[in-house]
């Protein structure tokens, strides 16, 4: 769901861009007040898997792939100011070393994985969660969050195309919505089946009663990190070399109702890893491997730095704040 430049006018890019700014603006006020010491590296955690798991296409019917969104799942294990920052640092690594989602684009992208699908798929979250009060109703909750957030990270794609006069309303809508209703069924499973991985390996982590417990909430941390990092590998070396080459949702759509030429060919600017390939490694798993190790290690790393100079913010704005 990467938006190219070229799709979208300037008064669009613009408009989403400001809510983007505005979006991440409140997060990041949010978690300066806020941010738990024990966050810090699960943030980076949750970015290196994001990044990572977005470079998996699965195959979804008739040619189409998709690929996990995650706002759902950051948002339920860190929290929905956490994902947004997440999700916005995945997604500028994304724009500016892979070429993946346009750079004029990058503010709408954000807007549409990062802040609308992490708020809307919250919220559906909490109703679902607070009317089944069960460790079940937490993951029904969250499945269907996730598929919801999908879908509307969709729908907004498709009014910004309106807007912008690339397609009409009564097509892009029902084309864009129709195939992501199915991309987020895979969405769905695979963010159930990860949090109850996490709830069944590290249910200490995720429990209340932990946040006065220093000892056992490290301790929870650093294995959630030492396992987290392991099938984050694992995916790397052993699942990427088999994600479906079929175009994504958009993709597929653009080429279906004709706009896909309005991408520019040439990115503004020259992303060194474009297409997550490494230059001059001939052998492409080898290649496409390596550009997804270097993005995990640079989005952990940005993320833990944000999230660590955060957690002393709050230390020195809120009195006890951060002592957990």
């Amino acid at each position: 769901m990467h938006i190219p430049d070229g799709f979208l006018d300037t008064k669009t890019v613009i408009a989403a861009s400001a809510l983007s700014v505005a979006g991440l603006g409140r997060a990041l006020w949010v978690l300066r007040t806020r941010m738990s010491s024990r966050k810090v590296p699960l943030m980076g955690l949750a970015a290196a898997f994001l990044f990572v798991a977005q470079m998996i296409n699965f195959p979804v019917v008739g040619g189409t792939s998709g690929h996990v969104l995650g706002a759902v799942l950051v948002a339920v294990l860190l929290g929905p100011s956490e994902a947004i920052l997440v999700m916005s640092v995945v997604l500028i690594a994304q724009a500016f070393l892979f070429a993946d989602g346009g750079v004029l684009a990058l503010g709408v992208n954000i807007f549409n994985m990062g802040i609308a699908a992490v708020l809307g798929g919250y919220f559906f979250y909490r109703v679902v969660a607070a009317a089944v009060r069960t460790d079940y109703g937490t993951l029904v909750g969250a499945a269907f969050a996730a598929w919801a957030s999908t879908v509307l990270a969709s729908i907004c794609c498709a009014g910004e195309l309106a807007w912008s006069g690339t397609v009409v309303w009564s097509v892009g809508f029902p084309a864009m919505a129709g195939i992501h209703m199915l991309i987020g069924v895979g969405e769905a499973l695979i963010t159930a089946l990860v949090l109850a991985a996490v709830y069944r390996a590290r249910p200490a982590l995720m429990s209340a009663r932990d946040a006065g417990n220093p000892e056992s909430s490290a301790k929870s941390v650093a294995g959630l990190l030492i396992y987290g990092g392991l099938i984050t590998l694992g995916l790397i070396l052993f699942v990427l070399p088999f994600a479906s080459k079929w175009p994504d949702g958009l993709e597929k759509v653009a080429a279906a109702v004709g706009f896909d030429a309005k991408a520019v060919r040439a990115p503004l600017v020259a992303s060194p890893l474009a297409e997550y390939r490494i230059p001059h490694v001939g052998f492409l798993p080898a290649a496409t491997a390596l550009a997804g190790i270097i993005g995990a290690v640079l989005v952990f790393t940005v993320s833990f730095v944000l999230a660590k100079a955060l957690h002393r913010k709050s230390r020195r704005t809120v009195p006890g704040a951060g002592l957990d």
